[in-house]
């Protein structure tokens, strides 16, 4: 799904009012009258007070709309006017006429926190303040509103964004938002609902059809995807019937260290599960007997020290390579790293220590293959990109460091952005049960084994990230959040891919 940014919305509300012959007033009572739908859909009359707060602008004209409809169908509604400026839209007085024709219970202007309304918990709030035109700082008084809203414990609906939430900036003042338990969005989700500071400002979102121009949704590009089973099932390879290990490719996984040898195996046995053909893992002497009766399906090869990698020397040919898992700082390690960097010419996905290597010598970023995969943690980000300020800066530092240095970057968390070639591509999978010890690992395998199978590097991580996400979801269910653990997402792994191909299941309908 794409993610349109507040201009490709503007633009798409042009095109779409030229190309089907509509005023901005038609689109924008087609928009309210989804909002209605879907409200009444869930409320089938039900007596609630509703409180409709609406701005002065487009987003308060939705409101207007929505009030109107609600009120024509019989239910009990308050409909007021955030009076922040003397500035009215065109679109909203045609509302604001429309729906004084309606009712005597005309909207109720609010001027200052002496106007505001008495809301209980039991009430519903609809929040129709700003959308997403909002370029200047909110008013103390209607920060002040928006505090009255969350202090009432009343369930708040917002209408395409929370009201003070910016598309493109961090509010430094949590205070001048509403916060909202649901955000119906138009056309598309905004970007801001899948950033650690701002998600929170919308419990649940979903994205509301108001028939904006079919050409325009296809054909525009857009900075950031959203990444759902749909977006992943076109990409899949599905296998022959005569298909044999070796069009699967070899995975080459690097890693470990005396007392972290469990890294390389949960990664090694995480590219198995993923469906490479081979897996081969590289590690210190100490893991040889670990590693050969813990995962049999992989082969192993030893370092000539005994406790870390001091030498990258090997007699295969591996499709790609994984590392960096558990392989430490050492600074012999780091002179293997940096000759084998030299001269490998193979695929690569780095992880954990291999990731602190490069940021100690970043020169070593130069010797990287066209789309390595990197895949810090945070704290690894921060040192390979440099600090951030905010969300917002941490994507132009990622985006900048991505293009640099022709990698595909990953930025993990509740929702995992794959970064590459100035394009966000946001995961939609996963869990708090993930914050655990090694799922980064087994991250890193399940990568490693797709691009094994012919993947491309940034379909490989796309994939990757959705399916570790997925795995960890299905697992969750059987385990909670606190049980699960690394090894669990891989030996859910199967079940993921099962999920791609599973049919929704079909909409019970209420007896007449």
């Amino acid at each position: 799904m794409k993610i349109f940014s507040k201009e490709q919305i503007y633009e798409g509300d042009k095109l779409t009012a030229e190309r089907q012959n509509i005023s901005s007033t038609d689109l924008m009572e087609r928009a309210g009258t989804q909002i209605f739908n879907w409200m009444h859909m869930r409320m089938q009359g039900a007596q609630v007070p509703i409180h409709i707060f609406c701005g002065i602008g487009n987003n308060g004209g939705d409101g207007l709309v929505l009030a109107r409809h609600l009120i024509l169908d019989g239910y009990n509604v308050n409909t007021y006017v955030v009076n922040c400026s003397e500035k009215r839209s065109k679109d909203f007085l045609v509302n604001y006429d429309r729906i004084k024709n309606v009712t005597k219970k005309w909207p109720i202007l609010l001027k200052c926190e002496e106007d505001f309304p008495e809301i209980n918990p039991e009430d519903i709030i609809v929040d129709a303040v700003f959308g997403i035109g909002l370029n200047r700082p909110v008013d103390e008084w209607v920060k002040n509103l928006f505090m009255h809203f969350r202090a009432s414990r009343a369930f708040t609906l917002a209408i395409d964004i929370p009201s003070g939430l910016l598309t493109d900036k961090v509010i430094e003042d949590e205070n001048a938002v509403v916060w909202a338990g649901y955000t119906l969005s138009f056309a598309s989700p905004k970007l801001v609902f899948f950033l650690p500071e701002t998600a929170k400002y919308t419990v649940q979102w979903e994205v509301l059809d108001i028939g904006l121009d079919q050409e325009f949704l296809h054909t525009t590009q857009t900075e950031a995807e959203l990444i759902g089973k749909f977006e992943v099932l076109p990409n899949y390879i599905p296998r022959e019937k005569f298909a044999n290990k070796g069009q699967f490719g070899h995975s080459l996984i690097i890693g470990g260290t005396y007392g972290k040898i469990g890294a390389v195996t949960l990664s090694s046995r995480a590219a198995l599960s993923a469906g490479a053909g081979l897996v081969t893992a590289y590690i210190p002497k100490c893991g040889y007997t670990v590693l050969q009766s813990s995962l049999p399906e992989a082969m192993v090869i030893t370092d000539v020290d005994e406790e870390r990698i001091t030498s990258i020397d090997f007699d295969l040919e591996p499709t790609v390579i994984g590392i960096g898992m558990g392989v430490g700082t050492h600074s012999k390690t780091v002179s293997a790293f940096e000759v084998f960097l030299k001269t490998n010419k193979v695929p690569l996905v780095i992880d954990a220590d291999g990731i602190n290597i490069l940021s100690k010598k970043k020169t070593l970023l130069k010797l990287l293959p066209p789309q390595t995969v990197i895949t810090p943690h945070p704290k690894e980000l921060e040192r390979l990109i440099g600090a951030w300020s905010n969300d917002f800066d941490k994507l132009k530092k990622a985006k900048a460091f991505s293009k640099k240095y022709d990698v595909i970057l990953l930025i993990k968390g509740a929702h995992t952005i794959t970064i590459y070639d100035d394009k966000l591509y946001v995961n939609t999978t996963g869990n708090p049960g993930l914050a655990t010890a090694g799922s980064g690992d087994v991250l890193t395998g399940i990568i490693t084994g797709l691009i094994s199978q012919g993947y491309n590097p940034v379909v490989a991580s796309i994939i990757g990230v959705y399916l570790h996400g997925k795995s960890a979801d299905i697992a969750v269910e059987d385990l909670g959040y606190q049980s699960l653990i690394a090894s669990h997402v891989i030996e859910y792994l199967g079940e993921a891919y099962l999920d791609l191909f599973k049919q929704p299941e079909p909409v019970q309908q209420a007896d007449p």
